[in-house]
């Protein structure tokens, strides 16, 4: 895994154009992928919303274009706790190459009952992982038309002291809500790095990179009406967890850069630079648990089997 220079200066608040490149952020409506939405369309390029529900993705690019005159936005319908959902992702996307999709939809449950999908799985698996993994195979066609194409997957601090259980992936013995949402992320996390030796292995110019937004809370996160709503009590109590924690807004700057820096490479790690919880972005050294390929390479096979993938993925 190739490094990437520190000391080469990165503004998070003035990002290179990317005019005439498209992007798809799953999750794009809210939270952290509102965010990246956000910063993205600033820069001039097609920014494409991932989301189940048309109504909020409509706010979402609403409250964008208030704040970036101009955006090219567009909403997907993508339900990603249903695989067979996605099939026909790549053609309603309507575009003739894709320059980079950002895995970053997932959801936590914090009520203790075990939910799982109409096919069966454990609702955050499916979601987080599941989903995600089948839709970069739909996706493969357009990533691999683009010049230099990026699979950007969404990790999380919560994967750091977790360990996969290939035996019980769907965690029928082990189900604790944070547990196995830490999981999810984690597979998500092994995901994003398998890929990227998959794609090397082919000879495909796509990247694989994997980032996180560190500890991003809402109270600490900007108001962007009606998408969220943080009211000056809430920040007020939240001032002294912003010593070591921060605002979604700034929880996608690592994301972006993975997505727009021309030196990152395939294989990265980007987190916050402040104890990867807060600050500006900074390449990461990669936990050897999550590049693990005798575990990377059993959720492979688990995955293709449970979305019915081809272990290629699409890329030739």
């Amino acid at each position: 895994m190739s490094s990437a220079p520190q000391n080469r200066s990165w503004d998070v608040h003035r990002l290179p154009s990317a005019e005439g490149r498209a992007f798809l952020v799953t999750g794009g409506n809210a939270g952290i992928g509102y965010f990246v939405a956000e910063q993205l369309a600033a820069t001039g390029a097609v920014v494409v919303l991932g989301s189940r529900d048309a109504a909020k993705a409509d706010a979402a690019m609403a409250s964008i274009r208030s704040r970036a005159a101009g955006a090219d936005l567009r909403h997907l319908h993508l339900d990603l706790a249903d695989p067979s959902s996605l099939k026909t992702a790549a053609d309603r996307l309507d575009l003739d190459h894709l320059d980079a999709v950002v895995h970053n939809a997932g959801i936590a449950l914090d009520d203790p009952p075990r939910r799982e999908t109409k096919d069966g799985h454990e609702l955050m698996f499916a979601t987080n992982h599941l989903g995600h993994f089948a839709l970069t195979q739909h996706l493969a066609p357009l990533l691999s038309a683009a010049p230099a194409a990026r699979v950007v997957t969404v990790g999380s601090f919560a994967a750091r002291s977790e360990r996969l259980d290939l035996n019980d992936l769907h965690a029928h013995e082990d189900y604790r809500p944070k547990r196995t949402y830490g999981r999810s992320k984690l597979a998500q996390m092994s995901f994003g790095f398998a890929l990227d030796r998959h794609l090397r292995a082919l000879g495909s110019p796509v990247l694989s990179v994997v980032a996180h937004p560190g500890g991003a809370l809402d109270s600490l996160t900007p108001s962007r009406p009606p998408i969220h709503l943080t009211t000056p009590g809430e920040r007020l109590r939240a001032l002294p967890a912003g010593l070591m924690v921060q605002g979604k807004d700034a929880g996608a700057w690592p994301i972006v850069r993975a997505v727009l820096d021309p030196e990152v490479r395939g294989g990265q790690l980007w987190g916050p630079r402040v104890f990867g919880l807060r600050g500006t972005p900074r390449l990461e050294p990669v936990p050897a648990h999550m590049a693990d390929p005798r575990v990377a390479a059993g959720l492979w096979a688990a995955s293709c089997e449970l979305t019915g993938t081809d272990p290629r993925l699409g890329f030739a």
